[in-house]
């Protein structure tokens, strides 16, 4: 069944709003399209990954359940069935349901997610055949050749992925991960202290002064060398120049808190909290950080402004349910 033109209006609204994190608005666009045609698959499957992208696994799982009972030849409700598996660590029934819907769709991200899954079960050499074989009929393939360098660090064969690195920044210079790897991969041989410097003075040049990956490189070396304070303010101008990647600002956060900075490292790890509630390990030390400086009810009220945002985040409503129970010996909202 084809969208009709009122539908693909708010179903392209609810794609762009996605892109841009705005789920609420887009899951509100596709209910809206879906309360038109009802039995629309893009339109059920587009919700439930929005649904997804939101950590409601149950009704993205109900959703997606549904899609492949109508049709169970449908990639992408099959695809949902996987990441969610994937999300939820079932990685062997995952596994599965990727392998189908590429069967079935044989596109490059569906090669990617069974690549993965299968280095999540261990399984190294089988997803290095498969990215292998994909890289056969499409030798050029970005996507494919950063996965396979990825994979061949793991597998502690650096100057391998020192090789495609190079070969994927000639055929993309512009990509600053890339150009961060090679320049890391090159470094392993050099001491500490003179990769540190070595960073220092490319990031003084004009071409790279506003390289967010060379700045996160030379703050991941800082750290490294224990200069904590220096690390921190470097990870901060990574994710000043990219605001998108939250891994800096996790690594600051870090920084500051192993630092003793405990101001510093709640302000910088609650604002990643607030995007990544199901972060266990910034929120595991955003606890320890709130009782240090006797803050319990801090972190409290933390919880409830996260779960305005995230009303449906039944671990933290779980979470936050137990810290009343122990600071007051009840578990009642108006404690």
């Amino acid at each position: 069944m084809p969208l009709s033109p009122f539908s693909r209006i708010k179903w392209e609204r609810a794609r762009d709003l996605r892109k841009r994190g705005a789920y609420p608005a887009a899951e509100m666009e596709l209910k809206e399209a879906i309360d038109a045609q009802p039995d629309q698959l893009l339109l059920r499957s587009s919700l439930a990954e929005v649904y997804l992208r939101q950590g409601r696994f149950v009704e993205a799982k109900v959703l997606a359940e549904a899609i492949v009972s109508q049709n169970p030849q449908y990639p992408q409700g099959l695809y949902l069935l996987g990441e969610i598996s994937f999300r939820e660590n079932r990685l062997s029934e995952a596994l599965q349901y990727f392998r189908h819907a590429s069967k079935l769709d044989p596109q490059p991200y569906l090669t990617l997610r069974i690549a993965r899954t299968l280095q999540g079960m261990k399984r190294d050499p089988e997803a290095l055949e498969i990215l292998d074989s994909a890289l056969v009929g499409d030798r050029e393939n970005t996507r494919f050749l950063k996965e396979k360098a990825l994979l061949l660090n793991r597998l502690k064969q650096p100057e391998e992925a020192l090789n495609i690195y190079e070969k994927v920044r000639k055929l993309d210079p512009n990509d600053g991960f890339v150009r961060k790897e090679v320049f890391r991969l090159r470094g392993l041989k050099r001491q500490g202290q003179q990769m540190i410097v070595e960073l220092e003075r490319v990031l003084n040049l004009p071409s790279r002064k506003k390289d967010p990956q060379l700045h996160g490189l030379l703050a991941q070396k800082l750290k490294e060398a224990g200069k904590l304070k220096k690390a921190a303010a470097e990870f901060h101008a990574a994710g000043e120049l990219d605001p998108s990647n939250t891994y800096f600002l996790k690594q600051e956060g870090f920084c500051h808190y192993h630092h003793g900075a405990y101001p510093e490292a709640i302000e910088t790890l609650s604002e990643v909290f607030r995007k990544e509630p199901d972060d266990f390990r910034v929120r595991a030390t955003l606890k320890k950080l709130y009782t240090a400086t006797n803050n319990v009810a801090g972190f409290m009220r933390l919880l409830e402004e996260v779960l305005k945002d995230h009303p449906h985040n039944v671990k933290l409503m779980g979470i936050l349910k137990g810290i009343k129970k122990k600071a007051y010996g009840t578990d009642a909202d108006d404690a």
